[in-house]
């Protein structure tokens, strides 16, 4: 079988105790993300070239190892996805921490938020030498087709909820939504933050916590369908 393989020696996920990237700007972090989706995202290609995932036995139903795949291969990668997957984690939160400190040393005097069904709007500041803030936590997409039993449901999400927060992705990065799917593909079996706007009288914001995987009884890691707004 020809596949697609880890390389050995020393690696990028060295180390998960946020040190290394605790100094870098937004800019870099987001940078790291990307780097690290599109590694975790080549991974699982890796596996999917055995016809396995990170829950598919390697054994036999007597305990021996099975001959019909690359046993050695499958285990370093799912060992190199674990690692990637905790640096992953240490760079959403230090991500997520600096985006709240931002906001937290904007002025007193920014005016109250804009409407949330209005994805181009920013805050206003009023002195003319700061910056205009990008509202970070707009609805850019909203769920439909929830399944009965998938993680989706689990995590209380609802019928036409709308996300304004998946993880890292907001309306200023989901990029059509595929950075959403990036997201769910490289937390397979972690929790996932999500944010939404349920519409009502009043509208509540909840921030749930969902964990994609698969083998729940349907397709996808998810079970519902989002839909750009």
């Amino acid at each position: 079988m020809e596949s697609t393989t880890v390389p050995s020696g020393p690696s990028s996920w060295q180390g998960t105790d946020g040190s290394r990237y605790g100094a870098l700007t937004i800019m870099q972090l987001m940078e790291k993300k990307n780097e690290t989706e599109a590694e975790l995202r080549q991974l699982s290609r890796i596996l999917e070239s055995h016809k396995v995932d990170m829950s598919t036995p390697l054994t036999t139903f007597d305990g021996f190892p099975r001959t019909d795949i690359d046993v050695t291969q499958i285990r370093t990668t799912r060992s190199r996805i674990i690692h990637i997957r905790n640096d992953y984690k240490v760079i959403m939160q230090l991500l997520e921490s600096k985006l709240h400190d931002i906001h937290a040393r904007t002025p007193s005097t920014v005016a109250s938020r804009a409407p949330i069904n209005e994805p181009s709007s920013v805050v206003q500041i009023t002195s003319p030498n700061e910056p205009a803030v990008p509202e970070l936590e707009t609805p850019f997409a909203k769920v439909s087709n929830i399944v009965t039993g998938s993680p989706a449901e689990e995590a209380g999400l609802r019928q036409d909820d709308q996300i304004s927060k998946f993880g890292s992705v907001t309306w200023l990065n989901h990029e059509k939504l595929s950075r959403v799917r990036d997201v769910v593909q490289s937390s397979e079996g972690q929790t996932v933050t999500v944010k939404v706007v349920r519409k009502g009288t009043p509208d509540e914001e909840l921030e749930l916590k969902l964990k994609p995987r698969r083998g729940w009884g349907g397709s996808g890691m998810l079970g519902c369908t989002l839909v750009p707004l």
